[in-house]
């Protein structure tokens, strides 16, 4: 009994400090961006972020399969499915078979989804400008060279475990 509470005493002493930890902070802060950001358009359009964030990534990647979308928004598949199944519903998206191999779909956006995603895209640019007007340009790309250095680092980390 007694070892057992000083072993969780011990942990408990080596418990860390979330607030300088840097996975917490950074995943807090994109939390707290993309929820607001969120508000927007689900309140304008019904979507959630992961309707969103497929939508952008097929913006930007027409004809995207799911593993595609998985890949490039680092979402689980459920999430994607989910998610890309939702927006075929609402004909926001076009799903259709792959020529090269029937067993994969191909997804773009529909009429429908260009014109929600291009009224978007005013309001989510907005939002980074305000969070941008914080810093100054030094501090900016000083942020864009660590996000891409961190980025690194963490596909390394993913890679090797």
């Amino acid at each position: 009994m007694a070892s057992e509470a000083t072993a969780r005493q011990k942990a408990l002493e080596d418990a860390i400090e979330l607030e300088h930890f840097l996975p917490y902070r950074l995943s807090r802060l994109t939390n707290t961006v993309s929820n607001a950001i969120a508000e927007l358009y689900r309140d304008s359009f019904g979507l959630s972020i992961p309707d969103w964030r497929v939508l952008a990534v097929l913006a930007r990647f027409p004809d995207s399969s799911a593993q595609d979308l998985v890949t490039r928004t680092r979402m689980d598949k459920v999430a994607v499915s989910r998610s890309v199944a939702r927006l075929v519903e609402r004909e926001l998206v076009n799903r259709s078979i792959d020529s090269n191999d029937r067993r994969l779909s191909r997804l773009s956006l529909s009429d429908g989804g260009v014109e929600v995603y291009r009224r978007i895209v005013p309001m989510a640019r907005d939002c980074e400008a305000r969070l941008l007007e914080s810093l100054s340009a030094k501090q900016r790309q000083a942020l864009d060279d660590v996000l891409m250095a961190l980025q690194a680092a963490a596909d390394e980390l993913t890679a090797t475990s």
